[in-house]
């Protein structure tokens, strides 16, 4: 999972990080998906039944971040980290 920080101009654009649109090509059409106050963006090409992953996966990054603000995340080496990650 990569993560990234960007901002919305004054006309609501939001660049995307190069690094992050690496499987994107220009003009592709791309799906913006709201659920409260999170935002995904997928291929238009892709969009399936994954929804259902995608909105989850959302969901739990939005847990993490609220953990991670209120100092309640651990610390743990890279292949404790993996093994960990393999649960999800």
């Amino acid at each position: 999972m990569d993560i990234n920080i960007t901002r919305m101009s004054s006309k609501g654009q939001i660049v995307i990080p190069k690094e992050m649109r690496r499987n994107f090509k220009e003009g592709e059409k791309i799906v913006v998906i709201q659920g409260g106050n999170k935002l995904i963006l997928k291929k238009a090409t892709d969009f399936d039944e994954n929804l259902k992953e995608d909105l989850e996966f959302a969901r739990r990054t939005e847990e993490a971040w609220k953990r991670m603000e209120k100092g309640e995340f651990i610390s743990m080496e890279f292949d404790e980290f993996i093994e960990e990650m393999k649960k999800w």
